[in-house]
């Protein structure tokens, strides 16, 4: 019985011995969490007057600056559920993909501890938020602790322990800081924002410090139990799986000649950008009279002389489905998988430059063309861009196009041809809803599809995004006619040739020749 306590401790014994500083640094900041919480609890006067002392002076010095206010909002999002569900869930989802199923779990549990002790502590400890004399943001629920700096530390903090082994040496020091710094950035807006005491964002960090280092220090014991070598945190928590998790690790490089395709880019850009100026200025004030003339007037007309409750909701639900946010979202989601599932950098690349060039071109050409929108009832409202081309129906069409272009050279299953399916609904119902809307006329939307077709097959023939499907198929074809070169000559290493027929003369001269150097003294 002794013999199998002492096998059941010596794991935990070896670890702990081994992991002396983790473990107190863990426990550290435990306690520092456990004082804080206290003191905030009992309302301890020192701490109250540094609490609404802070806030007094972030309200006095951000609540006159409009633009910093600005710029405080987009720093604290970093840190807002909705980015750190995506980053965890996209995490996972690749991991999963590159089948490293146990540094998913370690991102599920330890994601899923911090949703849970941000409310349960919120609730229990009821802190109310801080009350400024100028209010610039607001949020819900209770002040203690920030949610914001505890979700930032153990969302950032975990997934850089995860992806550290993916990394060259010389870029940890470099992510780590990056992370550091977007943690304390994300806390300090807390805080200047008026939604939290300062207390409440310390107590976040030191929680999520804590929590962070209970769940990095279990999995270590986990590897240890399965007979796995347990190395520094500062390698990350599976360093064996680096190449694994590497986002392209099949690929050697991005582009063979990086200068010249930022000059071909560039000059197509300006050359896609002329022909949107001449085809937007020719329909927009050179065709008075014509048949474009026409159906530019009567399609917007028709469309709201029918309007009902119905097709209203309905064509803003099509609308919603083109607009920057869902465009957004779509790319941040198709991106990491395809970068998960394909290895490759250039597929990804060839999306990003899709988008960012839609919306660079539509911007310049909508403020160069000027066109106004149509002359009815426009359910939007007013919005900041002009009418040619249509952005909405642009966005889609080069999302959805460039979408299908990359999958279905790569796979041969059925569900390949929904992305053409998507590529050729999606832009007929957004662009449907906009002139529906009153918002567009029939000949911006074919300006979107214009802008479409030149900028899209520009970066195709550029970034040539499927460019190692030929590449490989030409390496495998040259390997297989490399083979039957050479099985037409005997290999001179000794080795069975494929084709060897058991009992023929080159069998029998092969075994000859073991038998010989069996034979032969040392």
């Amino acid at each position: 019985m002794a013999t199998v306590s002492e096998q059941l401790r010596r794991p935990l014994g070896h670890f702990a011995e081994r992991s002396l500083a983790g473990l107190a640094l863990v426990a550290g900041t435990g306690v520092g969490f456990g004082v804080l919480l206290l003191l905030v609890r009992f309302h301890w006067e020192p701490l109250h007057r540094a609490d609404h002392g802070t806030a007094a002076w972030f309200n006095e010095l951000v609540s006159a600056n409009d633009g910093l206010v600005t710029v405080l909002r987009a720093i604290t999002s970093l840190g807002g559920r909705p980015i750190m569900i995506w980053l965890v869930t996209i995490a996972v989802v690749g991991l999963l993909i590159r089948r490293q199923g146990r540094l998913a779990v370690y991102l599920i549990v330890t994601g899923l501890g911090a949703l849970v002790l941000d409310p349960s502590l919120k609730e229990l400890v009821g802190r109310l938020r801080p009350v400024v004399d100028i209010p610039v943001a607001s949020a819900p629920g209770n002040s203690f602790p920030s949610g914001h700096a505890l979700g930032s530390m153990v969302a950032y903090g975990a997934l850089l322990l995860v992806f550290l082994p993916a990394m060259r040496r010389g870029w940890r020091r470099a992510a780590v800081g990056v992370v550091v710094a977007v943690v304390l950035a994300v806390g300090v807006t807390r805080v200047a924002l008026g939604v939290h005491y300062l207390s409440d964002v310390l107590a976040g960090w030191l929680l999520g410090l804590a929590w962070l280092g209970v769940t990095a220090y279990a999995f270590r014991l986990w590897r240890r139990e399965r007979g796995r070598p347990v190395r520094p945190l500062a390698e990350g928590l599976e360093p064996e799986a680096g190449r694994e998790i590497s986002p392209a690790p099949a690929e050697d490089h991005l582009l063979p000649h990086p200068r010249a395709a930022v000059a071909e880019v560039l000059t197509g850009w300006v050359l896609v950008f002329g022909a949107l100026y001449a085809f937007g200025m020719l329909v927009s004030y050179h065709l008075k009279g014509s048949f474009v003339e026409t159906l530019d007037r009567e399609v917007p007309e028709w469309f709201a002389a029918h309007r009902t409750e119905f097709l209203n909701d309905l064509s803003y639900l099509a609308s919603k489905a083109g607009d920057t946010h869902a465009i957004l979202l779509v790319s941040l989601v198709f991106c990491p998988l395809a970068l998960a599932f394909w290895r490759r950098w250039r597929p990804v690349l060839f999306l990003a430059l899709t988008m960012f060039g839609e919306l660079t071109l539509f911007l310049a050409s909508a403020r160069a063309v000027d066109r106004p929108r149509p002359p009815v009832e426009h359910l939007d409202g007013h919005l900041p861009t002009a009418s040619f081309p249509s952005g909405h129906i642009a966005a889609t069409m080069c999302l959805w196009v460039a979408i299908a272009l990359l999958v279905m050279p790569r796979t041969d299953r059925w569900w390949r041809w929904l992305t053409v399916l998507a590529a050729v609904v999606m832009p007929l119902a957004v662009a449907t809803s906009r002139m529906y809307r009153g918002m567009h006329h029939p000949s911006d939307f074919a300006g979107a599809t214009l802008l479409t077709t030149l900028w899209i097959g520009l970066l195709w023939l550029v970034v040539r995004p499927n460019a190692e499907l030929s590449e490989d198929g030409r390496r495998q074809g040259g390997g297989d006619a490399g083979a039957e070169a050479a099985g037409s000559s005997r290999p001179t290493d000794g080795t069975r040739p494929a084709e060897t027929v058991p009992g023929s003369p080159a069998e029998l001269s092969r075994l000859d020749d073991e038998l010989a150097r069996a034979a032969r003294p040392d």
